[in-house]
C-alpha cells in the first residue's frame, strides 16, 4: 500500500463478521495517522458512495450476495488510494448484467481515481471492453501482445484459445440476412 499499491482477490479475503465498513476501512489502516481518522473515514465514505454502499456500510458482509462482496472488496482496495489496482478475477462467479456493470464499473473508477489497472481475467469480453492493452498468456508463455483489436486478429491466439483452423467474426464470410 505504501508503494501505491492493492488488489483484490480471485477469492473474496473479506472479514464477514465485521461491517461493510469496517471491512473498507481496513484497507485505509496504512493512511491513518494520529489526527487523520476522521477524514480517512470521510474518504471511505465516499468509496462507499461510489461503489453504490453507503446503506449497507452498517451491515456485516456475511450473507449479502457474491457481487455486492466484490464491490466491498473493491472499495476496501481503493480506500488505500492507490496509483496502480491489481484485480484478479474480478469477473470470476459474476452473471452476464453483472459482468457488463463491472465493466462501467472498472472504467468509471480508473477515470474517477486516475488508476493504473492491471486485470487478470479470463472473461474477454471484459477485457476487450475496459483494457487499452491487452497481454495474452498461453500455458505462462507471452504469446501475443497490443491492442484489443490487434489481440482478436492474432493468428496465435485464435490458435491457442480456439483451435487450429478457427476463424474470427472478421475472417467469417458476409451473410445476406
Amino acid at each position: 500500500m505504501r508503494l501505491g499499491i492493492a488488489r483484490t482477490f480471485q477469492n473474496l479475503q473479506l472479514c464477514a463478521h465485521m461491517t461493510v465498513l469496517d471491512n473498507v476501512l481496513v484497507g485505509a489502516h496504512a493512511r491513518i495517522t494520529p489526527g487523520s481518522e476522521r477524514k480517512v473515514r470521510a474518504d471511505v465514505l465516499e468509496i462507499l458512495e461510489s461503489l453504490d454502499l453507503t446503506d449497507l456500510a452498517p451491515a456485516p458482509a456475511t450473507g449479502m450476495p457474491f457481487a455486492t462482496l466484490k464491490r466491498i472488496e473493491l472499495a476496501r482496495a481503493l480506500a488505500s488510494r492507490p496509483k496502480l489496482l491489481l484485480l484478479d478475477e474480478p469477473a470470476g462467479g459474476l452473471n452476464h448484467e453483472e459482468v457488463l456493470r463491472l465493466a462501467e464499473l472498472i472504467r468509471r473508477l480508473q477515470a474517477d481515481y486516475e488508476l493504473t489497472i492491471l486485470l487478470v481475467e479470463h472473461h474477454m469480453n471484459l477485457v476487450m471492453t475496459v483494457s487499452d492493452r491487452v497481454t495474452v498468456l498461453d500455458f505462462g508463455r507471452t504469446i501475443a501482445a497490443g491492442t484489443p483489436k490487434e489481440i482478436q486478429s492474432d493468428p496465435a491466439v485464435i490458435e491457442a484459445y480456439l483451435g487450429a483452423g478457427a476463424t474470427t467474426d472478421a475472417d467469417a464470410p458476409a451473410r445476406a440476412d
